[in-house]
């Protein structure tokens, strides 16, 4: 089982590094760092889906997918999601920046916020924020003006429904 394990992450390694920045163009993926609750990553993959992202990962997450009970769209089946130990084994495809979303003061506020073409967004946990590893791996942060943090799904579809109104669906 477990060198099954190790071959599936090298085979998603070598697809997701080889690809070409043309191809990587215009999509993006959402994913959670220590995610704890199975109804907030139900809401997150369902709302991912929803919105046409092209992936979902999570990064330690305390729950797995099959626990999501709140996403009956059952994405799972449409919709790639990769699991990731820690932040230093996150991969993403070439071109493919890492935006996380947190509340600091150095972040910028998303109205303000260009999104790359290929992105992929990062969320803290429901407990805690992004681990300074996962910070440090952000090509940018950004926050969203608010006066205190919201649950972490509504994070997600505010950011999705941003960067949605933002490049008015043209996604190639």
């Amino acid at each position: 089982r477990s060198a099954a394990r190790g071959l599936a992450h090298a085979a998603r390694l070598a697809y997701l590094s080889g690809m070409s920045e043309l191809q990587t163009r215009g999509f993006f993926a959402v994913g959670a760092e220590g995610i704890s609750k199975p109804m907030n990553l139900g809401a997150l993959i369902r709302t991912a889906h929803a919105f046409g992202a092209g992936f979902v990962f999570l990064v330690d997450a305390y729950y797995a997918v099959r626990d999501a009970l709140s996403d009956t769209s059952r994405a799972e089946r449409q919709l790639p999601i990769y699991e990731y130990p820690d932040a230093a084994s996150l991969v993403l495809p070439k071109g493919c920046q890492l935006v996380g979303v947190e509340v600091v003061d150095e972040a910028i506020p998303l109205p303000s916020f260009r999104h790359p073409l290929a992105a992929a967004y990062v969320f803290g946990s429901e407990r805690g924020e992004l681990s300074p590893a996962m910070l440090a791996r952000c090509a940018f942060v950004v926050r969203i003006p608010m006066r205190f943090c919201v649950n972490l799904a509504v994070a997600g579809a505010i950011v999705m429904y941003d960067r949605y109104l933002c490049t008015a669906g043209k996604e190639t």
